[in-house]
């Protein structure tokens, strides 16, 4: 009995990860109705930095964090400027251009774009399903953004580049979830995320401080909706959903997690329209269905003929 209400608190857990991840696409369009897209990105990284610092300290002091070695900097350099800034600007950035509903279904691309960072970093097998699933994912996304190849416009074409954008975050959160594979054997999951925000925090303040000075001068002037989305993206998203989702990891396995993603579309939806009165259209739905029937290819079907294919022989 013990057992079975410490399994349902951790699948509580992950649901409440997911609302809260899946808040973000609302809560970034709500902040950029008084600011711009890399403001809205540094500040609350930059908060929820400052959080996580001694939290991190702690686990040193308990012996419970590794020190850095000098040749592991570059690695965190590398997974913030190509993984955490492209994930959480883009987004920012491309939600700001389109619509809030529109990450919450190329969500579900993830697993299908993280077999492909696999192939090129780790060296996994890129099988000919996968290989299906990666063109379904593209056509999906592409779909989504609703563009009329026939009546190009300005309108259109900067709905179609927001949904580009998101695309990229989440090719950026992919390589950020791979590539950190290799840090994981020595370094806390709180040390990578840490020391990735160190490095975003100091490639974004002088971009910031260059495009969008105007965000520190107004910060007394926002509206009380923008702080709460402002404190909600600190606070709650990329501060307290992460220190969640790896305690429930210490007592479940990865894969049963990354099981819980398949909410995000649900909830994400679900907020755009609360929050934001987004309805769905008839692209967003035929493409939502492209990348769902992409992300089923790569994990359920390929799954029941043999699972994941090994890693291919690099040489060497």
């Amino acid at each position: 009995m013990t057992l079975q209400l410490s399994r349902v608190r951790d699948w509580g857990l992950l649901i409440l990860c997911n609302l809260i991840w899946a808040s973000q696409y609302s809560m970034v369009k709500i902040v950029q109705e008084q600011m711009g897209p890399v403001f809205a990105t540094f500040f609350p990284v930059t908060l929820a930095t400052l959080l996580l610092i001694p939290i991190v300290r702690r686990e040193t002091k308990l012996g419970n964090a590794a020190p850095v070695l000098k040749g592991d900097v570059k690695k965190f350099i590398i997974i913030g400027i190509c993984g955490q800034i492209p994930a959480q600007l883009f987004i920012t950035w491309g939600v700001g251009l389109s619509l809030a509903s529109i990450p919450s279904l190329l969500a579900l691309t993830l697993p299908v774009f993280t077999a492909l960072m696999a192939y090129f970093i780790l060296g996994e097998r890129m099988t000919p399903l996968r290989w299906i699933s990666f063109a379904l994912a593209l056509g999906g996304a592409i779909e989504c953004s609703g563009i009329n190849w026939g009546e190009l416009s300005i309108g259109n074409l900067r709905f179609f580049f927001g949904s580009v954008l998101v695309l990229g975050g989440i090719l950026g959160s992919c390589f950020f979830n791979v590539y950190s594979k290799k840090l994981l054997e020595r370094y806390s999951p709180l040390q990578i995320i840490l020391y990735s925000y160190y490095t975003t925090v100091a490639c974004m303040l002088p971009v910031t401080l260059y495009s969008e000075p105007q965000g520190f001068l107004h910060l007394a002037h926002f509206s009380l909706r923008v702080w709460i989305g402002l404190i909600e993206l600190a606070l709650f998203v990329y501060f307290l959903s992460m220190v969640i989702f790896l305690y429930v990891l210490t007592r479940l396995d990865v894969t049963q997690a990354a099981l819980s993603n398949y909410l995000l579309p649900f909830f994400g939806l679900l907020l755009a329209a609360l929050l934001l009165h987004e309805k769905l259209t008839k692209f967003m739905i035929i493409g939502g269905i492209l990348v769902l029937a992409s992300t089923l290819v790569v994990t359920v079907y390929e799954e029941s003929l043999g699972g994941a294919p090994k890693k291919a022989d690099l040489g060497g």
